[in-house]
């Protein structure tokens, strides 16, 4: 196998186990709940989620910190110096400043070891999405792929990551400047479920406006019949925010409408749940070009 190390960040929201199967470094991220300031890591060491979202409930407000080029470079140099090149994925700019705090690092390293390659990509993903890419990247590094070949097949296929999800309450995505005050209106509407997407960018957008709970978990596995390509031969990734029945519902259907056979699910974290709020459910998949039109 090649000589690098896949690394990502804490809004890929893998699990502890993925991360280990994988053997992948994720670097945690920076999340304020209350007035305790602290770390999502895959392990929940430092707050389990569950405890994450009764806070949440409660009324207890959260805020997020991007990763600083300082912890960039304190992560990638101790594999740097001991031989390994270095491909990060990391979460989307189009969300964040993350990523282009990464490549100051890459570039700032480049310099002090000529002889290694350090890529930074941008996924233009979040959540699960970002952490299904990175699955895709080690199937390819296991696969015999070069440090080159993994980051040229992740910039032309990110835009093939679908991001579908549905939230309880839009407001939390507006106070994170995640979507515009006008999108968010939608969350006062009685009975509506918001159906979003991502866009080419990276940027989240409004698709549609359901009736429903279960009404808008459906519209999203109708969307995937629409834009899945060969989804019985894929891994697919559902995640929630304190909704283990809404994603529960989502994975049992994909595995009963596409066939689908391999599907993983878990918890979005703090990170992310501090922008999409409770009752969050996600579905990832690759498919055609995203088509982002509302």
């Amino acid at each position: 196998m090649s000589n690098y190390k896949i690394i990502t960040d804490a809004n890929s929201d893998l699990t502890q186990e993925q991360v280990e199967k994988l053997g992948i470094a994720v670097i945690p991220m920076s999340f304020t709940i209350g007035k305790d300031s602290l770390l999502d890591y895959p392990d929940e060491h430092e707050l389990p989620s569950t405890e994450f979202y009764r806070r949440l409930s409660a009324g207890e407000s959260a805020t997020t910190n991007q990763i600083s080029t300082v912890t960039f470079l304190e992560t990638f140099e101790p594999f740097l110096a001991a031989g390994q090149d270095v491909l990060y994925l990391g979460f989307s700019s189009g969300l964040s400043g993350t990523y282009n705090n990464a490549v100051l690092a890459a570039k700032e390293l480049s310099g002090k070891y000529p002889q290694r390659k350090i890529f930074a990509v941008d996924t233009l993903a979040a959540s699960m999405g970002e952490g299904l890419l990175v699955y895709h990247a080690v199937m390819k590094q296991r696969a015999g792929a070069s440090i080159e070949e993994v980051k040229e097949w992740m910039e032309q296929n990110r835009n093939r990551m679908h991001h579908w999800f549905t939230v309880d309450d839009l407001n939390h995505l507006k106070r994170g400047g995640r979507i515009s005050g006008a999108s968010a209106m939608v969350g006062t509407m009685l009975g509506i479920k918001p159906v979003l997407h991502f866009d080419d960018q990276g940027h989240i957008i409004l698709m549609e406006k359901i009736r429903g709970r279960r009404q808008s978990l459906d519209a999203m596995i109708n969307h995937m019949a629409k834009t899945s390509i060969e989804p019985e031969k894929q891994m697919i990734f559902v995640s929630h925010s304190n909704s283990p029945e809404g994603c529960a519902y989502v994975a049992e259907q994909i595995k009963k409408r596409f066939g689908v056979r391999q599907v993983e699910t878990g918890p979005i974290g703090p990170v992310i749940g501090s922008h999409t709020g409770l009752g969050t459910v996600a579905l990832f998949y690759l498919g055609q070009d995203r088509e982002t039109k509302e």
